[in-house]
């Protein structure tokens, strides 16, 4: 090339970028191309997620809470017949794991027998529950 020439740039540079590369967004035709972004459309679906999601997690919780207060009736239930056993007449001592049978007499006090109601000739007192000791020493009502 010689020297006195200078090549021609077409692109008019009032409509062009110094720093191109920087700018958030493509500054030419060959960039990708970009749409506005329906914003309430998008949250829209947002909240409908974060709602279904949110109900999800309370539905959960919920049921939970349901097991939770289900299981403490059953303790609780547990804590009263045991403390009824532990105030009836008994002439022996109970062991873990075993049957005994809780009976009421006239007089409306009760007894823990060994002998279930189907092994008397005839049972002098009103048969209640057949109970288990368990190893926490709490009753449980079988059958």
């Amino acid at each position: 090339m010689a020297e006195g020439k200078r090549t021609f740039n077409p692109i008019d540079p009032d409509k062009t970028a110094e720093d191109a590369n920087l700018l958030p967004y493509g500054s030419s035709v060959s960039a990708p191309a970009f749409k506005a972004v329906e914003t309430l459309k998008n949250k829209s679906l947002d909240v409908n997620a974060m709602e279904m999601q949110t109900d999800m997690q309370l539905d959960q919780i919920k049921q939970q809470i349901e097991l939770l207060a289900s299981q403490a009736k059953k303790i609780q239930a547990r804590k009263e017949l045991s403390a009824n056993i532990y105030n009836a007449d008994m002439g022996f001592k109970p062991e873990i794991n075993h049957n005994y049978f809780l009976y009421r007499r006239n007089d409306g006090s009760t007894v823990l027998s060994m002998i279930a109601p189907s092994e008397w000739r005839k049972c002098p007192y009103e048969f209640m529950n057949k109970v288990l000791l368990l190893a926490d020493h709490t009753w449980d009502i079988i059958d």
